[in-house]
Formats: structure tokens, C-alpha cells, sequence
């Protein structure tokens, strides 16, 4: 493939998912995502007079000077807000057993969240991770930068292959001093022993602490359970380590279960020991119903 044919697949294959995510913004999220994710502070707004009602301590006293008779300071809400998407790009989200890899879930989910928070004019940022940081893209606004993080998501080749989502949050506390809401879009897939638990918590607390902290757990129905398919010679995306399996033996599905399974409870603890609020994605099923259902959910939470 020439550099122009790559360039005009990866064009297009932007294109597409904008126009998917635009749709999906206009028709359902941007409603759910401007009640749910609010200011945090107030903006000045204008100086009018003051009438019976209004509080003592809103009076500007400079104005009330100058014209003789008393003003006070309108405020309103602060809207705009800054959102950082934390995108998981080790080797493990290229895997997919139905038509999408993992990182085309994470692109996806990262477009439709991009192009919500534009609407709602709030700034964008990207911060690509494996288990080092990748790539930095700082918080902006408009079409043409929300593009730019859907390819970069899409496309970006990283250096390393593992995942440290510790380190990854550590480096939004390092970035950003203002108060963020931060989507950590990962499968929470690692290489070591303990998964992704481990080191993890104190990274978890420390981050939702000074953040909104959204994560958001993109899952493989096939990395919970082995189908029974005879003997598979599996390749572990980050370590490289194989490993050939006799999926005919019940024991040894029954085992890969039971380990799949504790690894998804342990990070299910780390998650509700630490407050983070968590959203769980398959990649073979559409992730509308879920990501409208969890902005409905805190929304009520938050009433």
C-alpha cells in the first residue's frame, strides 16, 4: 500500500466514525452528557441594579460608588469543563473476537465523548498510555482537533507494549491542575501476575480525588471463558509469552474462568473501594444503551 492510499484509509476510516458519533451525539448524548457532567465554579456574568431580595454580600461596592445607587454582581454557572481521555493502546486492545478490536471500542467511545463535550463547548484532550506515556494532546476545542483524536486513538503506533495505568494517572495529576473529568478507557489487561489490581489503588484514589475519574472497562466475552475448540496455541499480546491449551478439557476451561473471574472481581473492588465510577463495555454489542444508561444513572445519583 502507497503513503497515499494509507493516508486516504485512514481518512476514511475517520470520516466514518465521525459520521456514526455525530449522529449518535446529536440524536442522544448531548442532553444526558450536559446534565450530568456540570461546572464547577461560577462565572461573572454582568453588574445590574440592585432590587429588594438580592443578597447584601453581592453588592459591588466600586459600581455602587461611581453611580450613587447600589449594584450587584450576576454570576452564572460555570459550563465549560475540561475532559481528558485517558486511552489504553497496549497490544492487548488490538484483540476482538467479533468484527471490533478493543481499540476500535476505545476509538468509538472516545469520538462520541469528544464530540459531546464540544458540543456542550467544553475542551479535549487526549493522553495515550501503554506502560509508559505514549502521546499527549492538550485540552482544545473544535471539529478539527476532536478528529485528530479520533485518529490518533485509531492509529497511533505505540513504542511499548504493557500496560501501567497507574502511571498513566499519575501523569493527569502531573498535567492538569484544574479539575478535569478524566475517561480512563482501558481493558485493565496486564502481563504480570496480579493484573492490573496491583499498584493500582492508590493511583485510583489520589486521581478521583483531584478529578471526576470515569473508567471505563472495554471486555472481550472470550477473555472471560475459553471456547471449547480443541487445542489453541495462545500468545500473550503484552509478554509474548505462548502458551498451548487443551480447550477440550473441562478443568482447564473451568480454571481460565475462575482466574478471569477473580481478576475482574479484584478490579471491581478496587473500582467501588475507591469511588470511581465504572462503566463495562462488550466489544460485540453496541455501546449506546450502556453509556445512556450510565449517564442516567448518575444523574440521578447526583439529584
Amino acid at each position: 500500500m502507497t503513503h497515499s492510499e494509507k493516508v486516504k484509509e485512514i481518512l476514511g476510516r475517520v470520516r466514518q466514525i465521525e459520521i456514526r458519533t455525530r449522529r449518535l451525539v446529536n440524536d442522544s448524548l448531548a442532553g444526558q452528557y450536559h446534565s450530568v457532567f456540570k461546572g464547577r465554579g461560577m462565572d461573572f456574568d454582568e453588574v445590574r441594579e440592585y432590587v429588594p431580595g438580592d443578597e447584601v454580600r453581592s453588592i459591588d461596592w466600586n459600581v455602587t460608588a461611581r453611580a450613587g445607587r447600589p449594584y450587584v454582581k450576576k454570576h452564572t454557572e460555570e459550563r465549560e469543563l475540561t475532559i481528558l481521555l485517558a486511552v489504553d493502546v497496549s497490544a492487548s486492545g488490538n484483540f476482538g473476537s467479533g468484527t471490533r478490536s478493543k481499540r476500535e471500542v476505545a476509538a468509538e467511545l472516545a469520538s462520541a465523548l469528544a464530540f459531546s463535550a464540544i458540543r456542550n463547548s467544553d475542551k479535549v484532550g487526549l493522553i495515550l498510555f501503554s506502560d509508559q506515556i505514549e502521546q499527549y494532546i492538550p485540552p482544545k476545542k473544535g471539529r478539527q482537533h476532536v478528529l485528530r483524536v479520533i485518529r490518533e486513538v485509531l492509529f497511533f503506533e505505540p513504542e511499548r507494549r504493557g500496560t501501567d495505568i497507574a502511571r498513566a494517572l499519575n501523569f493527569v495529576n502531573l498535567v492538569t491542575t484544574r479539575r478535569a473529568v478524566v475517561f480512563l478507557i482501558s481493558d485493565f489487561q496486564a502481563g504480570d501476575g496480579d493484573g492490573p489490581v496491583a499498584n493500582l489503588r492508590r493511583a485510583l484514589a489520589l486521581a478521583n480525588r483531584r478529578h471526576d475519574l470515569v473508567a471505563m472497562h472495554i471486555r472481550d466475552p472470550h477473555e472471560a471463558g475459553l471456547p471449547e475448540v480443541g487445542t489453541l496455541v495462545i500468545e500473550d499480546a503484552e509478554t509474548g509469552e505462548v502458551l498451548e491449551i487443551d480447550t477440550v478439557d473441562a478443568r482447564v476451561r473451568q480454571r481460565y474462568a475462575e482466574i478471569a473471574g477473580a481478576r475482574l472481581n479484584a478490579l471491581r473492588r478496587a473500582f467501588r473501594g475507591e469511588g470511581v465510577d465504572t462503566l463495562e463495555l462488550d466489544t460485540r454489542e453496541s455501546f449506546v444503551p450502556a453509556l445512556l444508561g450510565f449517564f442516567k444513572n448518575r444523574e440521578r445519583r447526583m439529584r
